[in-house]
């Protein structure tokens, strides 16, 4: 249930149209239903202002169709979801109107929101290896309503191609930075940049990255003010943050 189903149905009791003890009734039914495997969620949008999002890694893709197929069918018009493998796109192909991108693992059921906001989000990798937890950011924001602009393979081994998109990165509202090896993607943004800045460490890198590690702690001591950093690989915790903030 969004913020607007919550609206009309106090309007229609104002309005005479329908009564207390029915408003009651549609308010006790949103909070949440029980698949058994699950407890999906409907006043997420009510509190939070964007529904719930279905992590897909662990689950099989039986359950992700069924949530999925859920939550379309209680209203929710775009269902996002994260960490999705292939088996389990091809089985929601079958039965939902669903989208899969590959590259970021990243199911869309339902439809695209076109963005509601005149402010952008720029995406920027240090390098095309990036680009699936970019993707994830991406995709994340575009599926909460934001215009988002993708800067991609512009780490500072080249630093003339980040500068060439000096315009886009100054005009930005909030910018995700998206990098491995010792992520200084984020902190050279920072440094040009008037507005927050979300680095996202990821674990692309030889031995010594540890996975990622080294990124995240050369993001975390970052010497430009603005930067903030989410976890390893965690673009969709970067993209719905980045989302909060262009919305403000």
């Amino acid at each position: 249930m969004k913020q607007a189903d919550l609206k009309m149905i106090l309007k229609s009791v104002a309005n005479g149209e329908i009564s207390v003890d029915e408003a009651v009734t549609k308010f006790k039914t949103a909070p949440f239903e029980d698949l058994g495997f699950a407890k999906i969620d409907y006043h997420r949008g009510i509190r939070q202002g964007f529904a719930e999002v279905i992590y897909g890694e662990g689950k099989t893709p039986d359950q992700i169709v069924q949530i999925a197929d859920n939550m379309l069918k209680n209203g929710q018009e775009t269902v996002l979801i994260t960490r999705m493998n292939s088996e389990a796109a091809l089985l929601a192909k079958k039965s939902l109107p669903f989208t899969y991108h590959e590259i970021a693992r990243v199911g869309i059921a339902g439809q695209m929101p076109v963005s509601d906001t005149d402010t952008s989000i720029v995406v920027a990798t240090g390098g095309t290896s990036d680009m699936p937890v970019a993707e994830e950011a991406s995709l994340t924001a575009e599926a909460l309503g934001n215009k988002v602009i993708r800067i991609y393979d512009v780490g500072v081994s080249g630093i003339h191609r980040l500068l060439s998109h000096s315009e886009e990165i100054m005009n930005a509202k909030v910018i995700v930075a998206v990098a491995g090896m010792e992520g200084a993607l984020a902190s050279v943004i920072g440094g040009l940049a008037d507005c927050p800045v979300i680095a996202v460490p990821t674990s692309v890198g030889y031995g010594a990255s540890f996975g990622g590690v080294a990124a995240l702690l050369s993001m975390l001591n970052s010497c430009a003010s603005g930067v903030s950093v989410v976890n390893i690989d965690n673009g969709f915790g970067a993209g719905y943050l980045a989302s909060i903030i262009n919305h403000i």
